[in-house]
């Protein structure tokens, strides 16, 4: 009984290219003989699929199919002067399913047949600064190992120049085919890596591969105002291409080591300030530092309390890309309790806790004390 592939692949007979491969690789997926060992019936059901997929795949044969029906394929039938056969082709095992639905899916790289050349990796490199080098921005110099160019051959990997040649193991095609019972496995070819060309004449010092391993040394400028765990990418820098390919590209990884004064918050700066109390009680000034090295005075209003904080403009971190901007420093107060008193000191300290037993100076004291009256004789009713 004659079989609708449109049918076998659950599309219409409408679908797309597109279309059609989707539908293939999902049921192949489903009913690959590697996946159901031994089930002789998602073995009849993948040689249906991928029969329908290889006439319907191809344009002429779809078209044939289309006009003429199974009868364009079998001996006697249709038109014979497509020359078409009727059988059962298995585009690579089970891995290669997956290579090919990640490459149309994911965009995966693949070397282009007809072309040598491969990009390079991209490299990584992890940096520490100090907190003054993000807020300054810093030249570094950089110095590490990976593949360069090599310098015998320029890059191109061929000793003489001379453009690669066709390979003589796939015969240019980038693929060799091996049957495997009733398989016909389809794999990339491992004599020039699925380019169909190779170098005929290596160059010896890069054994045909355009680049050596070999130190690197390069410098870097770090924009002000980077963060920690940012990363930098430098365009090119990375590991150089094969036999003539585009080099990566070196991406650095940068962490900022804890300031001894100052925490970042975002583009602003906190630091602990600790002041007398008499400065606390009276008012002053106090002296404070800044990142960019520079003291600022600082105003200190009489009767501040512990744990206010004075916001100081401009005197924050540089914003990245925009050096002009700068954030707030956030300067939290810490009142000290003076120790190791004279005696006259302690005296004067007792005459002025005399005069204070009702709190009057004291609004927080006064407040809490306030709140705990009222507290126990809501208890005591």
């Amino acid at each position: 009984m004659a079989q609708d592939y449109y049918q076998i692949l659950g599309v219409d007979k409408g679908s797309s290219a597109e279309e059609l491969k989707k539908a293939y690789y999902k049921l192949a997926k489903e009913y690959h003989p590697d996946r159901k060992p031994g089930d002789k019936e998602a073995e009849k059901k993948f040689k249906e699929i991928s029969s329908a997929y290889e006439i319907l795949s191809d344009p002429q044969k779809r078209a044939a199919y289309d006009q003429y029906g199974e009868a364009a394929f079998q001996q006697g039938g249709g038109n014979q002067n497509h020359g078409f056969h009727h059988g059962f082709h298995a585009s690579g095992g089970f891995g290669d399913i997956f290579e090919e639905m990640f490459n149309m899916f994911n965009g995966g790289q693949r070397q282009t047949k007809g072309d040598i050349r491969q990009r390079g990796n991209d490299v990584r490199f992890d940096m520490v600064i100090d907190l003054d080098e993000a807020f300054k921005g810093a030249s570094k110099d950089l110095r590490f190992s990976c593949h360069t160019k090599c310098g015998s051959c320029s890059g191109s990997g061929s000793l003489d120049g001379k453009a690669p040649s066709s390979c003589s193991q796939c015969g240019g095609s980038g693929r060799m085919r091996v049957q495997q019972g009733f398989f016909i496995i389809e794999q990339t070819c491992g004599a020039c890596g699925g380019a169909g060309l190779k170098v005929t004449n290596p160059c010896g010092g890069c054994a045909g591969t355009g680049r050596t391993y070999q130190p690197k040394s390069l410098n870097v400028k770090i924009p002000s105002g980077v963060y920690d765990g940012i990363r930098v990418k430098i365009a090119g820098e990375g590991e150089s291409g094969l036999r003539g390919g585009h080099s990566g590209d070196l991406y650095v990884h940068i962490a900022v080591r804890p300031h001894k004064i100052f925490r970042r918050q975002e583009n602003d700066l906190l630091c602990d300030i600790p002041i007398p109390m008499t400065t606390a009680i009276l008012g002053g000034t106090v002296e404070v530092p800044t990142i960019d090295g520079q003291p600022h005075s600082m105003n200190i209003p009489a009767g501040i309390q512990s744990g206010h904080v004075i916001h100081i403009k401009d005197k924050g971190m540089t914003v990245l890309n925009n050096p002009v901007k700068r954030g707030e420093m956030l300067v939290e107060l810490a009142i000290e309790t003076p120790i190791n008193l004279t005696p006259r000191q302690q005296e004067i300290m007792k005459e002025f806790a005399e005069i204070s037993e009702n709190h009057s100076n004291s609004p927080r004291s006064s407040g809490f004390f306030g709140r705990m009256k009222d507290f126990f004789q809501g208890r005591r009713a």
